[in-house]
């Protein structure tokens, strides 16, 4: 374990702030002398380049000079009079004349830049500044010269010729001039580098011992601090509590460090706590598996007991209904009203009938044994089926049903269950949208198949609902199940099994509705048989 570290009156704060000032004030020393070195390079170097500008508008100068010279001497040579004369040079004396105005104002400029740069040159750009009105005084002379009234050609070319030896070395005096001026700026320029160069060099040297002292002595024991406090992080994110680590300064650290011992201490404890209450969750839990097993074992052998029933009362009541569907059909066999009578013991022992294979299905479903039996069925028999067995119902809720002309078709599929899913279609109108009045049973053919479908009058599924619709143990709207309908849930697997479709549709489109209210149309697609 290492030593107590030693104790330190001031906090980590000011110790660190102290050197960041230190630091700070010499990065600010370095970045003024900087800008102050580079703005004057910079000062210096725009003088150079209004120099360099200066020279370009003496070569124009010296350009539209010679062309005046050429276009003066042509106008004498010819011997124009004295008006053809001036217009043929007043377009040169013109661009001469905007130049000389365009060099009075940069040497204007320069003077004032001389001085700001604390260089001597001032008398030097007065001599320019003569230099060019004697080169404008000699111009006006010649144009002078150039308009009197005279044919004399040696007289009109001694002016251009004074103009000629004169003009030049002003001209060349004046640049020469301004190349001395920018040798002296670039010269500036120069030494200004090597002092900015020089005085880096000190400041790096100087900032070397700094940042090894605020490294050595106050940032490199902190990283030592730290790396023993993430240490301590680590040995924490491995549960391990047990940290102890030394609580000697009262700095920020120090306090850091005193916090995560609190911190592991704490945790220490609460561990044991979750340890013991773990245990014990354990137990509870142990417990409450094996109630439940109980349960589950108990809710199995009532489960099989109820099925057990549906299983025996169906055995129990086909065979007296078998004796009587045999009797009902003797009897129905003589004469008089005792047949009409039969007729109709026949046809309600087959109704019972019916109900007892629907229990023995129902059974079977809910013990994961449903089997299917598809077999071809004429349309036109499953719709009356269908139709007998519901009408009773439909006349007591007040309800019409109307079943439009159907296709001879045939279809492939178990008919007690399909007759089982449209009944139960209908009974949930019944429920859900008696007031309607109206309901229709429809059936027509539809890219290879047969749909059936089932249209209200009722006011409709909510969309929200119609997601779940098919799922199990959701009911749309409201009342209380009846009978032994199967489910939409289960009408959805008895018609997909069978290779068919089933889809609801609420609201309907106004041209397919039944009356005035949205309505719903629940429609199945079957196969059909294959002929």
């Amino acid at each position: 374990m290492p030593g107590p570290e030693p104790k330190s009156a001031l906090s980590l704060k000011t110790r660190l702030g102290f050197g960041a000032a230190i630091l700070g004030a010499g990065t600010l020393l370095t970045a003024a002398i900087l800008y102050l070195g580079m703005q004057a390079v910079a000062d210096r170097l725009e003088t150079a380049l209004a120099s360099d500008a200066r020279m370009a508008r003496y070569a124009t100068l010296s350009t539209q000079a010679a062309t005046f010279l050429v276009v003066a001497t042509e106008a004498v040579q010819t011997g124009q009079p004295p008006e053809i004369r001036a217009d043929r040079l007043a377009p040169v004396s013109d661009q001469l004349r905007r130049t000389f105005g365009q060099l009075r104002a940069d040497v204007e400029d320069a003077v004032a830049a001389a001085g700001a740069l604390g260089l001597d040159e001032q008398s030097r750009y007065g001599t320019q500044s003569l230099g060019l009105a004697r080169m404008e005084a000699m111009l006006d002379n010649t144009l002078r010269g150039l308009r009197t009234d005279t044919d004399d050609k040696a007289r009109l070319r001694a002016h251009i010729d004074t103009f000629a030896s004169s003009f030049d070395p002003l001209l060349s005096q004046a640049v020469n001039t301004e190349v001395l001026f920018r040798n002296d700026i670039l010269s500036g320029i120069e030494n200004l580098r090597r002092r900015l160069a020089v005085t880096a060099l000190v400041i790096a040297v100087l900032t070397i011992p700094i940042a090894g002292w605020f490294y050595f002595s106050l940032i490199r024991p902190q990283f030592r601090r730290l790396d023993r406090l993430r240490d301590a992080a680590h040995q924490i994110g491995q549960e391990d509590f047990a940290v102890a680590l030394p609580a000697t300064r009262n700095d920020e650290i120090g306090q850091l460090y005193s916090e995560t011992n609190r911190m592991a201490a704490a945790l220490l404890a609460r561990q044991d706590e979750l340890q013991a209450e773990w245990a014990r969750l354990n137990d509870t839990i142990a417990q409450r598996t094996e109630e439940l097993r109980a349960a589950n074992a108990s809710l199995a052998e009532i489960d099989e007991n109820r099925r057990r029933f549906f299983a025996d009362i169906s055995h129990e009541l086909r065979t007296p209904l078998t004796v009587i569907l045999m009797e009902a059909q003797i009897g129905r066999q003589g004469l008089g009203n005792e047949q009409e009578a039969f007729t109709t013991i026949e046809s309600r022992a087959a109704r019972l009938n019916r109900r007892i294979d629907d229990l023995l299905r129902v059974a079977r479903s809910d013990s994961g044994q449903l089997a299917l039996e598809p077999q071809t069925v004429p349309l036109a028999d499953l719709i009356a089926a269908v139709t007998e067995e519901i009408q009773a119902e439909l006349d007591n809720a007040g309800l019409t049903l109307t079943t439009p002309d159907l296709p001879e078709v045939n279809l492939f599929c178990d008919p007690n269950w399909i007759r089982q899913v449209l009944v139960s279609l209908i009974r949930n109108t019944i429920r859900h949208a008696r007031d309607g009045k109206l309901v229709s049973l429809n059936a027509q053919p539809v890219d290879g198949m047969v749909e059936i479908s089932v249209t209200d009058n009722g006011p409709g599924i909510p969309a929200a609902d119609q997601a779940q619709i098919f799922e199990r143990f959701v009911q749309g709207g409201t009342g209380n199940a009846q009978g032994f309908g199967v489910g939409l849930a289960l009408a959805r697997w008895v018609v997909e099994t069978q290779d068919g479709q089933i889809a609801l549709t609420s609201p309907l489109p106004r041209a397919e509705t039944l009356g005035d209210a949205p309505g719903t149309k629940v429609a199945l697609r079957l196969p059909l048989a294959e002929t």
